[in-house]
């Protein structure tokens, strides 16, 4: 049971019990994950990716059949549907929006003005200045240690210079998977957490069993980093089609080449099992996730270990 509550800026922006935070994750941040996350106390997040609108309903439906407590939609701004699907997150009132792939500034005014907390993504200082200024509420600094699309800079280094650069909450992410991340992340001046490898093996999430297996056996370096040289660098687990996706890139493929490769390869590995020839998107932490469990679980475990770390360094954010 937990006996001490972290609070912080983030905790009170945004009416949630723990300032931790689902990751967004395409095609595998279902309603169903997000509602496990809310309804245990942190911010369960709907993962919008390329879906449509309807989709999208559905799964806001999800969320709410399960709990009535705060939660997110990750927007991917370069989603064919993305002015449609604004429509729905602002109709449905949707509490919180992170952003991705993409400057949210021109829907910043739209989504504000509608009572959405918005909370980009950003994997530089520069990045969070301006977003900060063009009225994000918080920013996720998300270091290279994360799956999938990747920054240049570790969170070690990323979360304290954006803590030192704008005014606004700071979330943590990329390499956080238990309790004294999230305390390294607090001592660096975050004021939340965003996990989303671990939440991969929540027992809400539809991702493929196989899938889930791939990053229960990993061990601390079998990610790797594609496409490097087409500017959008993804980390990965290591398998038979990054090993193929290398060798192309390292002959000197183009950009469009690898591109047309790379197509439909995450979700044949997430939600269809095809764990040798699709994309199997993981963080550098995949190496301690090690087995599947409720979501619940892992939000109290995270906290309390977290909180239990902090309360023996004296730490001013917990209190009894």
């Amino acid at each position: 049971m937990i006996d001490l509550m972290i609070t912080t800026r983030l905790t009170k922006l945004l009416g949630i019990k723990y300032p931790l935070f689902q990751g967004g994750m395409a095609w595998i941040a279902t309603g169903k994950l997000a509602g496990a996350v809310s309804a245990a106390g942190g911010l369960g997040i709907i993962g919008a990716g390329s879906a449509d609108a309807g989709w999208l309903q559905k799964e806001i439906e999800a969320v709410r059949a399960v709990t009535n407590r705060p939660f997110g939609v990750n927007l991917m701004l370069l989603s064919p549907h993305i002015e449609k699907i604004i429509e729905v997150v602002i109709k449905e009132k949707v509490p919180v929006v992170t952003t991705g792939a993409g400057n949210p500034g021109k829907y910043m005014t739209l989504l504000k003005e509608a009572g959405c907390k918005v909370i980009p993504v950003v994997a530089s200082v520069a990045l969070a200045r301006r977003l900060s200024r063009q009225g994000a509420d918080a920013v996720i600094a998300e270091g290279m240690e994360a799956g999938g699309h990747i920054g240049e800079i570790t969170t070690m280094c990323l979360v304290p210079m954006i803590v030192d650069a704008v005014d606004v909450p700071v979330i943590a992410a990329g390499g956080i998977a238990d309790g004294r991340g999230a305390a390294a992340a607090f001592a660096l001046g975050a004021e939340g957490v965003q996990m989303g490898t671990r939440f991969i093996c929540a027992e809400e999430c539809p991702a493929h069993p196989d899938y889930q297996e791939k990053i229960i056996q990993a061990r601390d370096r079998d990610t790797v980093v594609c496409g490097t040289s087409t500017g959008h660098p993804v980390r990965v687990i290591q398998n038979r089609f990054s090993r193929m996706y290398l060798a192309k890139e390292k002959e000197g493929w183009s950009s469009e080449e690898l591109d047309r490769l790379a197509v439909g390869k995450y979700p044949a590995a997430a939600l269809h099992g095809a764990v040798e020839d699709g994309s199997l998107l993981a963080g550098q932490i995949a190496g301690m996730v090690n087995k599947r469990e409720p979501a619940a679980a892992i939000v109290e475990e995270v906290m309390t270990e977290a909180e239990q770390i902090l309360k023996r360094l004296g730490c001013e954010l917990c209190s009894d």
